[in-house]
Formats: structure tokens, sequence, C-alpha cells
């Protein structure tokens, strides 16, 4: 193997490991909260060497909002592969539950929310909008549920997002047994 083969291979390891670095950095603070210096410590390298594998923070914000969409169409595709059947509710069932089980990863779920907050920013908006994208269209293809269902499906899901997030799993009041159904 030369040297520039191996380095290359070094940098994609080292560019996955700071995305997974990043997930738990920008969670906790959000894209506004979080610097590129906060993310490039917690990797434990340089903000230089950040810049090299990430051009700027919208960029590295975008690859981890893709990371995480790459998270959520693997955990739906393990639920379908487990679902004995193919009618529509039997699959969007396993998909809720698998989601359900996806989100309780507070790190994937602030990604999630904190991506959806800032996708006024071009680059991101559009990560955020490919996320969307590839999770109604894959789940529309393995469900083979209609437009109305997989709108209730998603809205379902999003309603689970705001009930991690605001801890309401956690709350006994009518409100929170209400909003987790």
């Amino acid at each position: 193997m030369s040297t520039r083969e191996r380095q290359r291979s070094t940098a994609e390891e080292r560019r996955a490991t700071v995305l997974r670095t990043a997930v738990g950095t920008f969670a906790e603070r959000g894209y506004y909260g979080t610097s590129t210096m906060d993310v490039a410590k917690a990797a434990g390298i340089s903000q230089g060497y950040l810049y090299r594998l990430f051009p700027d923070k919208e960029t590295l914000f975008a690859a981890v909002i893709d990371y995480c969409s790459a998270r959520l169409r693997e955990a739906a595709a393990e639920a379908v592969a487990a679902v004995d059947g193919t009618d529509p509710e039997v699959v969007l069932k396993a998909l809720g539950s698998s989601y359900d089980k996806v989100v309780a990863d507070r790190d994937l779920l602030m990604i999630l929310m904190h991506g959806n907050c800032a996708a006024s920013v071009p680059v991101i908006g559009e990560a955020v909008r490919a996320c969307y994208a590839k999770q109604v269209e894959y789940i529309r293809a393995v469900s083979g549920a209609s437009d109305e269902r997989l709108r209730r499906y998603f809205a379902d899901s999003l309603l689970v997002n705001v009930v991690h997030a605001v801890g309401a799993t956690t709350v006994d009041a009518p409100w929170a047994r209400t909003l987790r159904g």
C-alpha cells in the first residue's frame, strides 16, 4: 500500500471519527451554540485539521445530519427485515417501534431537532430536506402505505421527537400521557 493510499484511508477514518464526535458535540448545544473549535477539541484534532476535513461549519453540520439520516435508514431497514408480511399497517407499526428506539438516543434526536431549527442556513436546509426525502421515500417503498397514512406516520414520528426532547417520557401527568399515546 502506498503512502498516499494510507493517508487517504487515515483521513477517511478521521473524518468518520470526527462525524461521530460531532454528533455529541452539536447535540449538546446545537448548531448555533457549538463552535468548530468545540468539535475539534472533542475529536482531539486541531481546528485547522478539522477545516481540511470539512471546509466550514455548515458543511460539517450537514454531514452530521447525513450521518444521522443514514442511522435512521439502517434502523428502518432492520425493522422491515424483521416484519412477517407486507400489510402496510404492520410494516408501519414495526417502523414506528424502531423509530422510537432510535430517537431514544438523545444525541441523534437532538441533531434532528437542531437540524430543523437551523434549516434556514442553505446548506443545512438542503441536508434536512434530503433527510426527510430519503426517509419518506424509503418508508413509502417498504410499506406501500397511502400518502395520507404516511403523513400520519411522520406526524406521529415528529411528536415522538418532541416527547423525547422535552423529557415527557418520564413525566406522569395527563398532558404527557396524552402526547405519549
